[in-house]
């Protein structure tokens, strides 16, 4: 460890930089340009211009968070979150269920140690409508706050507590917190809060609460999209201008809370893997030295080129995983490291060398090869963050964090600087500063086996009319094909110098061979690691240490019917990046010992999976449904399971590669800043001698639902919640008409799809049972699972699998759905698309669902008015047709001890144990 190693780093001389630095990327600075004005009563607010799409984002800022409460009062911050969606005097109904009828997207809110937002994209046509609830819940909430809103919500935030403590590690919060802030500090308890503090919350500690931390006076507003500072201006002072003041309200400064010495704990949990954090206190945001323990990190362990991951995943293949990263808060921060150790490693030497390349980055200091790849990653994220109006991250994130926390909208530009004025040596001194001393260190093991307002009047009791949803007009696809038969696809999208391109192979799950289930996502997730084989030989790192050095990043994925290979780069670097992606493409090397190394990965990945209660019922779940020699009765998370992965050989992936990637099965999808005549020659220089050749016909017959009504009990002794999964099979989405299938998507909507659903207004909003429940259909070739999945408390299990039941019946026929929730779940699916497509990513996701599924080109931008189209009795009739009262298949994950003599009792069907394979237990 480091302990009393500052004096003698600090005396050390910086290491040599003498090799070459990346090449260096010119990624400007971006600029978010706004207008800003304050309200009378205090209310801060920035508007920003953006009309790309006819859409607006709603970001408002309360600067109250945890760190605001007093010990023996903690949680009060999240809890009033999820009260203020429990609706206001004059929007007297659950805020989410509101905003999803009107076609929110990016929905949400949020608390951590500093502030509360609540955040969502609306179409234009939409403001008037965000504006007036968020202006209620804001100076209209206490009228209607009541004792059972209290206690509903309270049962909300409690299984949000269960649900998070029940997975894997969900102890590691709680003792960090407690071991790395002094007694006192406001960092010294988290977020969510203790369970004694919640029951004890009263109305009036929650009105005392309100009082003092939402007037407008402590709030930052940001609108962002498409609408005029004056329109907005106009607007705001409607809404808020009535608003009254709170009182003024005093700040913690800073308060760093530097240790010293070097803590230990560890701690046993239901985990397949040990874990080893360690963490630092240091500085917080928009100080000096986050932005150097920043790029530290990213040296450290951000990414495959990070030291920590080429020598304990890649070298010594000790870890499965290795990250370090700062997180920065308003008064403090914590610089971490996290290890996650191969099944059967030496967690000891793991956590050694690990300290060993702390150590030597701590002497030495970055190379400035390192340093710029680690710059050009940070600023290349900021400058695709241009892209979003809304969400996380976006434009309207990023000035409402600036002006909360510093008063100034342009502080993520002085951030930027500091970056880019970095040095190796400024680094190293502040690593020497902060990280040489004062460390906790956490290991987890498995179990052994086992502000005066001046008002103006305005009528709230006749919320504003209700906008249209707005015309979507999505960028034409165009489509060229190179010589060797490829297709290329290319939407057209400038504003942000950003393309995608995403290389679409028809294969996925389906093409595995039934005695190797996981090959086809294995051999995907290997084209990262290397190439050669015909092209430039490259290692996993210095692919990665390229890709860092363009700005761009590289991922891989498989659904059930496809892998994709994608690409995300920046315009100035595109013609550099071609030749490195053809390669990855093309030219996998698949070494033996990187596939080794995969391989112990995947199969601790598998056995994750098998402790997280979710993906235990998911991964069992095909088979139940398809029968065996179905393509899909595979798991569906479709890593495969342990035998197989055992039994692959590097010549397995090499066969497969060769088999199913030709440019006659795949498509090359590309969106961006780019054209035609720009991309054709690179791309047929790139791929136009990719040879074409036969591939096999996936089998994707059509099984009958299974008989009569089954229910699996898989048992995970001492789980606080249980996972209740109901199953059966849908059609088709390729091959099934437009019309039916987008009505299929208003039933899964009204049945459990949104907030505002049957499922979750029952088991969370009326029963609060759970902390959210919903229904979803897996899209597919061949025919879908629709699926709903219910996290519960272990004490209401059998009742809640009663009241699934029931809703299952009800959907069937029993109750049919009704005209005001088709109109909820038609506004949900018509008024919230044009939020859907503002990143180039987006616009990838929605091109490649059409050309995957065999959708008409012009299906989005017809959308809206099919589905407005659809009347009650279409819904009912086809509930009727695909929905079984009785769901064949459902799997309860949950301690069995407690949950299986109930679930028995309710008669609903046969009951059968079985494991976490799916094989029958006695």
């Amino acid at each position: 460890m480091l302990l009393g190693l500052a004096a003698m780093l600090a005396s050390w001389p910086a290491a040599s930089t003498a090799a070459a630095p990346a090449r260096r990327v010119d990624i400007p600075v971006p600029d978010i340009p706004y207008t800003r004005f304050v309200l009378k009563n205090g209310l801060t607010v920035l508007v920003h211009e953006d009309h790309k799409a006819p859409v607006v984002a709603v970001n408002t800022w309360y600067h109250v968070g945890s760190k605001d409460e007093q010990p023996g009062k903690t949680g009060f911050a999240h809890l009033f979150e999820h009260l203020m969606f429990s609706g206001s005097d004059n929007v007297d109904r659950p805020f989410l269920a509101a905003l999803e009828g009107i076609g929110a997207r990016d929905l949400n809110g949020t608390t951590n140690k500093d502030r509360t937002n609540y955040f969502e994209t609306v179409p234009a046509s939409m403001l008037d409508t965000v504006l007036f609830a968020e202006s209620d819940r804001m100076g209209h909430l206490l009228g209607v706050l009541d004792r059972k809103k209290l206690d509903l919500q309270r049962g909300v935030v409690q299984n949000e507590k269960r649900q998070r403590e029940n997975q894997p590690y969900g102890v590691v919060d709680q003792i960090v917190t407690e071991n790395t802030w002094p007694r006192g500090h406001p960092y010294s308890w988290t977020v969510i809060g203790s369970m004694a503090d919640l029951d004890a919350a009263s109305m009036t500690d929650v009105g005392a609460w309100f009082k003092a931390n939402y007037g407008p006076n402590n709030v930052v507003l940001v609108l962002a999209g498409d609408i005029d500072p004056a329109t907005a201006r106009a607007k705001v002072e409607r809404y808020y201008g009535d608003i009254p003041p709170g009182p003024p309200l005093a700040r913690q400064r800073a308060w760093v809370a530097k240790r010293s010495g070097s803590r230990r704990g560890s701690v046993q949990d239901r985990v397949p893997q040990s874990r080893i954090y360690r963490s630092w206190n240091v500085p917080g945001a928009d100080t000096p030295e986050e932005a150097l323990l920043d790029l530290a990190a990213h040296v450290l362990g951000g990414g495959k080129s990070s030291r920590l991951y080429r020598r304990l995943v890649v070298r010594e293949q000790l870890a499965t995983s290795a990250f370090a990263g700062d997180d920065s808060a308003e008064i403090a921060g914590q610089f971490g490291i996290n290890l996650t150790a191969r099944p059967g490693a030496d967690v000891d030497r793991m956590e050694r060398l690990a300290d060993e390349e702390l150590h030597k980055l701590l002497k030495e200091g970055p190379t400035g090869d390192e340093l710029e790849r680690a710059r050009i990653a940070i600023l290349a994220g900021y400058a695709r963050s241009v892209e979003r109006v809304g969400g996380f991250g976006g434009k309207s994130d990023v000035l409402a964090r600036c002006t909360t926390f510093t008063g100034d909208p342009d502080c993520y530009k002085t951030y930027l600087r500091r970056i880019r004025a970095a040095t190796p040596a400024t680094v190293r001194r502040a690593m020497l500063d902060w990280l040489a001393d004062g460390d906790y260190t956490l290991r987890v093991d498995p179990f052994p086996a086992g502000l005066a307002a001046q008002p103006q009047a305005l009528d709230r009791s006749k919320a504003p009319p209700a906008g249209r949803p707005e015309t979507l007009r999505l960028p034409p696809m165009q489509t060229a094909t190179l010589s060797n038969g490829l297709t290329v696809v290319l939407a057209e999208r400038h504003g942000a110098p950003v393309i995608n391109l995403s290389m679409m192979v028809d294969g996925g799950y389906a093409s595995d061979a039934r005695e190797l289930p996981g090959l086809a996502s294995l051999t995907l997730r290997m084209l990262e690691e290397g190439t050669g084989e015909g092209g430039q030989v490259r290692s996993g790192f210095e692919i990665n240490r390229e890709l860092e050095a363009l700005g761009a990043s590289f991922g891989t994925s498989t659904n059930l019917d496809g892998g994709f290979v994608n690409l995300n780069v920046l315009k100035p670097t595109l013609e550099r990046a071609l030749g490195l992606y053809a390669d990855l493409v093309l030219h996998p090397r698949f070494a033996q010992a990187d596939f080794e190394r995969l391989r112990r990965e995947r199969l601790a990945a598998i056995a994750r999976e098998k402790t997280v209660p979710r993906q235990m019922a998911l991964r069992v779940l095909p088979a139940l449904l398809y029968g065996p020699g179905h393509a899909y009765s595979l798991p569906l998370t479709g890593s495969g399971t342990e035998a197989a992965v055992q039994r692959m050989t590097r010549a397995d992936l090499q066969r497969y590669h060769r088999t199913w990637f030709r440019p006659n099965n795949a498509t090359l999808l590309v969106v961006g800043d780019t054209t035609l005549a720009e991309l054709a020659p690179q791309l047929e220089r790139a791929f136009g001698a990719w040879p074409a050749a036969p591939v096999p016909k996936k089998n994707l017959h059509s099984v009958a639902q299974p008989a009569g009504s089954t229910i699996y009990l898989i048992d995970r002794p001492g789980a606080l919640q249980s996972e209740i999964v109901g199953a059966q099979l849908a059609p088709p989405l390729a091959g099934t008409s437009v019309t039916e299938a987008l009505q299929l998507n208003l039933l899964n909507d009204l049945f459990g799809g949104t907030f505002n659903s049957r499922l979750n207004l029952n088991l969370r909003e009326d029963k609060h049972w759970s902390y959210g429940v919903g229904s979803s259909l897996v899209p597919a070739l061949g025919q879908r699972i629709f699926l709903s999945a219910s996290p519960v408390q272990t004490d209401k299990t059998a009742d809640a699998l009663g009241a699934l039941a029931r809703e299952y019946a009800d959907i069937a026929g029993a109750r049919p759905p009704g005209a005001r929730e088709l109109e909820d779940a038609q506004a949900n699916e018509t008024l919230g698309l044009p939020g859907a497509f503002e990143t180039v990513n987006q616009l990838s996701d929605a091109y490649a669902t059409i050309l995957q599924y065999r959708l008409p080109a012009d299906y989005y931008d017809t959308y809206t008015a099919q589905a407005l189209a659809v009347t009650p009795a279409q819904v009912d009739a086809l509930a009727r047709r695909t929905v079984l009262p009785r769901q064949p298949v459902w799997i309860v994950v949950g301690d069995m001890d407690k949950v299986e003599a109930p679930i028995r009792a309710l008669g609903l069907g046969e009951v059968r144990r079985i494991d976490v394979d799916g094989k029958a237990l006695r």
